[in-house]
């Protein structure tokens, strides 16, 4: 009976947890939900008109020239594909966790310059590309929506997140994994993705006199306690 009780009084006590969680991050859960709700109008839009109607809301060449804040703002807010599980996954990862480190205000400024930054780069190169010949026209009008130059901002910062050699280790392994692809590809969205890193590890400011994380630490508490046992 008191196990039943214990049981009852612990799920009682998930939807204070849950929304405590989502209070401690704010702005990650409000743009989620943002995300859920775009990501439902892609997966029932027709297809037919699916690329016309992310074509008005990208940040390409086209737009920028004409309405660049509107679509600065529209292409976070939009993805080409409806898999919202995986963003849910990524920003309760990455996002979630840099908002409870430095704060709403800081981890949005992250976010909004890496997003911002890192797409004038890409479709500048893009821009410069099509004025030398190099390449197509078409790609000024190009679809290039989503929230990728955000979170790849956002990961990178997390690099201070981490104490000692495990800032270096999780930094290197931020840089090889966006710049593997940059080299290999050459396309301007992993140009962008790279950018976005470099402008994230630039803030390292935002992290001074925040709480750092040790997992060695932690490992060696586990190990001792099993010694202890």
């Amino acid at each position: 009976m008191a196990q039943a009780e214990q049981w009852t009084a612990a799920v009682r006590r998930v939807p204070g947890a849950v929304l405590g969680w989502i209070r401690s991050a704010p702005g990650t859960y409000l743009w989620l939900l943002l995300l859920a709700v775009t990501s439902f109008v892609v997966a029932r839009m027709d297809p037919a008109n699916l690329d016309w109607f992310l074509a008005a809301r990208s940040t390409n060449l086209d737009n920028l020239r004409s309405d660049p804040v509107h679509v600065l703002v529209a292409s976070a807010l939009w993805t080409e594909q409806s898999s919202f599980l995986l963003y849910f996954v990524l920003f309760n990862l990455f996002h979630a966790n840099a908002e409870r480190w430095l704060g709403t205000l800081r981890w949005f400024t992250v976010a909004a310059t890496a997003h911002v930054l890192a797409t004038l780069v890409s479709e500048g190169v893009v821009a410069r590309g099509i004025l030398s010949g190099r390449l197509q026209e078409s790609l000024a009008g190009t679809v290039d929506v989503g929230v990728s130059y955000a979170l790849a901002g956002v990961v990178a910062v997390l690099t201070y997140r981490f104490a000692g050699r495990w800032r270096l280790l999780y930094g290197g392994g931020v840089l090889v994994f966006y710049l593997v692809p940059l080299v290999t590809s050459h396309t301007f969205t992993d140009l962008g993705h790279f950018c976005a890193v470099l402008i994230g590890l630039c803030f390292f400011r935002f992290a001074r006199g925040r709480p750092t994380w040790d997992p060695g630490l932690l490992l060696r508490r586990r190990r001792g306690r099993r010694a202890g046992a």
